[in-house]
């Protein structure tokens, strides 16, 4: 076993490794940008080396920087992590010329795996099912528009180096497909540097079910078992468990079966997940599951398996990349209870899922789960990365006990200001029927209004704010004197505001009140089913504040102008795209909020935009008045 490794990484995935690395004696590294210098993996590192700028393409994307660490360091071994450079085959074949350990699949294996075409071709002299569709390598508009056509709509447009749910669009209608196509391609140029596309049908009610494999050098390949990744919003999984539900012996064997042939098929070494396509109409069937793609790395929801399983994954990672044989033989790997996993978001549900950056002046999370997390309270979410800031597990002996379990811990959740999705995540595991396993990847899209609602504080929490602020540090009558009645309880009556509500409560000191609230900043905050519910007192005199109107367009973050397909003067129909920014690696577009005028641009493509900039105008057109 080699003695150190560095990370090629940063949040929780980094942690994750440090913490096994640790405990297996082995030296660990980080590496950190400069928005990452006061990070936790950072912290939890024995050495850590500075490796540029914030943005990624400048410093975790940059091989030369990793490689140049690695040699100050004096490390031994390279984890990648998963994202970043995690997959890039020629990065790990100069960890290996540089005389370093690439703890990860063979190069050729990443290659083989990492273009869909390229992969599901192999797959098919493997004698691995894969999802009927396009893989030509003519990428015309032309070609590509008329294969779809041909396929037949819904189509699913996919990039072929893609994956984690980037550069891929459904398209339900011929006449949107090249507006789609030109998205994704611009999606994937960003995301991959490979703006090359595949086609595929469009499953009716499909299920994401994917087959954890690790393989050595001495030829073994096992499995172990599968996770049903369904529960996705915008292809982004969302919350993953393990085993799939109403999956049976058979179609489990079948399915793990062809896991191993792909792997065998790359000769493959080290952690990879072989991701399937279920056509679940008619229940999980043998002859209705695909081969999508295989990832040659290890995965963000790894920890169910390592639940079900009592395995450490990146233990066995750093024994396989050192040579050693697959530590249990496919016998010997067994499958205990259920495990679910919710991945916690920096983002707002309500707003559309936008991320949320900012400090993290609270950050508590339940004691009762695995919680694999990258910051700490008194940390930041930047917007220079994926918004993911912790991933909650829970284990149980049945599904139903695992996903309440689960929901439980959701809604113990307390992040402030960061918003975050944890009510939603809640919600959606205490859903009747996904606790019924009625599941597919449309499960959230069909029910997102109300899961993604905004909840409205409780009276409940409407006193604990009351109280908090009412209630004096000195508790004799002559400092309380608001409410002061004398030979009777003293009561108080506070007027606070929280959202657009404003209230004024009156509270009884002698009788308990179940919620709490903690002075943040210059607000009071609640915190209810894994929603933070801020609250301030009016102040006096204050000036209502002048509305944005509705014909304004605003950057809802920071980001980059990608697209701007309308100029000043334009007449435009409402919900017509305006202006597309992308931020956090995925793509958001302005629409016009009603039929109009555009009245002015205050944005070019390519311009870098500050959150809350005003980027367009329109007014209504005379023929459409408001």
């Amino acid at each position: 076993m080699f003695g150190s490794v560095l990370i090629a990484n940063r949040g929780e995935i980094a942690c994750r490794v440090i913490r096994t690395a640790r405990r297996m004696g082995l030296r660990t590294i980080a590496v950190y940008s400069d928005a990452d210098a006061t990070a936790l993996h950072v912290k939890l590192a024995d050495t850590a080396i500075s490796i540029g700028p914030a943005p990624a393409r400048e410093s975790y994307l940059v091989p030369e920087k990793i490689l140049a660490a690695a040699k100050e360091s004096g490390a031994e071994a390279i984890h990648p992590g998963y994202g970043f450079l995690s997959e890039n085959a020629s990065f790990a074949q100069a960890v290996i010329d540089a005389g370093l350990i690439w703890i990860g699949p063979k190069p050729f294996a990443i290659t083989a795996m990492g273009l869909k075409d390229q992969a599901k071709a192999r797959m098919l002299a493997a004698g691995v099912p894969v999802t009927p569709g396009y893989m030509g390598d003519d990428q015309s508009d032309a070609r590509l528009k008329a294969e779809a056509d041909q396929i037949g709509y819904p189509v699913l447009i996919k990039a072929v180096a893609g994956g984690g749910g980037k550069g891929m669009r459904k398209v339900e209608r011929a006449e949107h497909f090249l507006a789609a196509l030109a998205s994704c391609q611009r999606e994937a140029a960003a995301s991959f540097g490979d703006d090359r596309v595949l086609l595929e049908v469009y499953v009716s009610r499909p299920r994401h079910i994917e087959v954890q494999v690790f393989g050595d050098a001495h030829g073994n390949v096992v499995h172990m078992f599968e996770r049903d990744c369904s529960l996705q919003r915008r292809h982004q999984k969302v919350i993953e468990e393990a085993p799939a539900p109403g999956m049976d012996t058979q179609t489990r064997a079948t399915i793990c079966d062809a896991a191993i042939r792909a792997a065998k098929a790359v000769e493959y070494e080290g952690a990879g997940t072989v991701e399937f396509i279920a056509d679940a109409s008619q229940g999980l069937r043998a002859d209705r599951i695909w081969f999508m793609e295989m990832n040659t790395r290890l995965q963000v929801e790894h920890p169910v398996t390592e639940a079900v399983t009592g395995l450490d994954l990146v233990e066995w990672q750093l024994r396989v990349a050192a040579g050693e044989p697959l530590p249990l033989s496919q016998d010997q790997i067994h499958l205990s209870g259920h495990a679910m996993e919710a991945r916690l978001y920096a983002e707002s549900p309500s707003t559309g899922f936008l991320p949320s950056i900012g400090p993290l002046d609270r950050f508590n999370l339940p004691t009762s789960l695995r919680i694999d997390s990258g910051v700490a309270v008194g940390g930041e979410i930047s917007p220079f990365y994926d918004p993911m800031i912790a991933k909650l597990i829970a284990h149980a002996p049945t599904r139903k006990a695992a996903a309440l379990r689960l929901a439980d811990g959701c809604a113990q959740v307390e992040v402030y200001p960061v918003v975050t999705n944890a009510a939603f995540l809640a919600r959606t595991l205490a859903d009747p029927d996904f606790l019924a396993g009625e599941i597919d990847t449309r499960f959230i899209e069909d029910r997102l209004e109300s899961l993604a609602a905004t909840q409205t504080p409780s009276d409940q929490a409407w006193i604990a704010a009351a109280r908090a602020l009412a209630s004096p540090a000195d508790p004799s009558p002559w400092q309380a004197l608001q409410g002061f009645r004398l030979n009777a309880s003293p009561h108080y009556e506070v007027k606070l505001i929280c959202g657009s509500e404003t209230r004024l409560v009156e509270i009884d000191p002698a009788l308990p009140c179940p919620a709490k609230a903690w002075p943040q900043g210059d607000s009071l905050v609640v915190f209810e089913a894994g929603q933070a519910h801020a609250f301030r007192v009016p102040e006096p005199n204050a000036l209502s504040g002048q509305s944005i109107g509705d014909g304004i367009l605003l950057a809802p973050m920071p980001g980059k102008i990608v697209a701007c397909p309308v100029k000043a003067g334009d007449t435009v129909l409402k919900g017509a795209p305006i202006i597309t920014l992308e931020a956090m690696k995925m793509e958001h577009v302005l629409t016009a909020p009603f039929d109009g005028i555009v009245e002015s641009l205050n944005a070019s493509l390519g311009d870098q935009v500050v959150e809350g900039l005003v980027l367009a105008r329109l007014t209504p057109s005379a023929e459409h008045p408001l």
